[in-house]
C-alpha cells in the first residue's frame, strides 16, 4: 500500500493535489442549485458537497466556495433567501457540468447550457424543469468557515417534486429509478445501482434484507 504523508502531498502541483484530495472523500451526491437575484436574473450552478443535516426539522446544507471564486449563488441566496436543489440524471450530465464555467453576472446558465427554468407553487427560485427530483429551501443560516473562507449554507426544506416511481411505501427514495447520478472529484460522473437495503440495525439481531 502506498504511504502518502502530507509533506509529500503538499509538493504536488495544484491540479494534481486538488484531484487527489477531492477524490479522498469518495463518491458524492451532485445536484444543480437554482437561484435568482433581485434584478430577475436566474443562476444555475453544479454542487457536489450537499449534505443532509437533519430530518426534523428538515435541514440540508451545502458548502459554497470563497465568494471571490464563486459569488453568484451565495449572493442570490443572501438577497432572496430561497434556492432549489435539482438532481442530475444521465441525460443532462453535459449541460449540468457546463454550469461550472465562469459565466458573467447576469448571464443565465439556464440559457447558456440549454436547461429550462421552472416556477412552481410561488417559490421565488427556479427549479430545473428537466430534473426528476427537486426541492426548494429557504435559507436559515450561513456559517462562515474561517479556515478556508468557505461557507456552510443551511436551508429548511419547503417544497419538493419527486418522480412518482421513485417514492417507496416507507418514504425511501429509490434514486436509481430516476437515473440520479453521483460524482467523484470535480469532473467525474457515475451511474448508481442499489446493492442491498437492510432493516434497522439492533444489537444481537441479524439484519434482514429489504426488497
Amino acid at each position: 500500500m502506498l504511504h502518502l504523508p502530507i509533506e509529500i502531498i503538499q509538493t504536488w502541483t495544484r491540479f494534481y493535489r486538488g484531484n487527489f484530495v477531492n477524490c479522498l472523500s469518495g463518491f458524492k451526491s451532485v445536484s444543480l442549485i437554482g437561484t435568482i437575484n433581485k434584478e430577475g436574473d436566474t443562476n444555475l450552478a453544479i454542487f457536489s458537497n450537499i449534505v443532509h443535516l437533519g430530518a426534523d426539522p428538515a435541514l440540508i446544507g451545502f458548502i459554497n466556495r470563497p465568494k471571490e471564486a464563486s459569488p453568484h449563488t451565495i449572493a442570490n441566496i443572501e438577497a432572496i433567501g430561497w434556492y432549489t436543489i435539482n438532481h442530475i440524471h444521465s441525460e443532462i450530465i453535459e449541460q449540468a457540468h457546463q454550469t461550472s464555467a465562469k459565466y458573467n453576472e447576469g448571464e443565465s446558465e439556464f440559457s447558456a447550457v440549454g436547461l429550462t427554468p421552472e416556477w412552481q407553487n410561488e417559490i421565488p427560485a427556479p427549479y430545473v424543469k428537466e430534473s426528476l427530483i427537486k426541492y426548494a429551501l429557504q435559507v436559515v443560516e450561513i456559517v462562515p468557515i474561517k479556515h478556508n473562507n468557505t461557507f456552510l449554507v443551511i436551508g429548511a426544506l419547503k417544497d419538493a417534486w419527486i418522480e412518482e416511481t421513485v417514492l417507496e411505501d416507507d418514504g425511501f427514495l429509490a434514486l436509481e429509478r430516476a437515473n440520479s447520478i453521483t460524482s467523484l472529484s470535480v469532473d467525474g460522473y457515475y451511474e448508481t445501482k442499489r446493492i442491498v437495503r437492510y432493516s434497522y440495525a439492533k444489537p444481537e439481531v441479524a439484519p434482514r434484507e429489504i426488497p
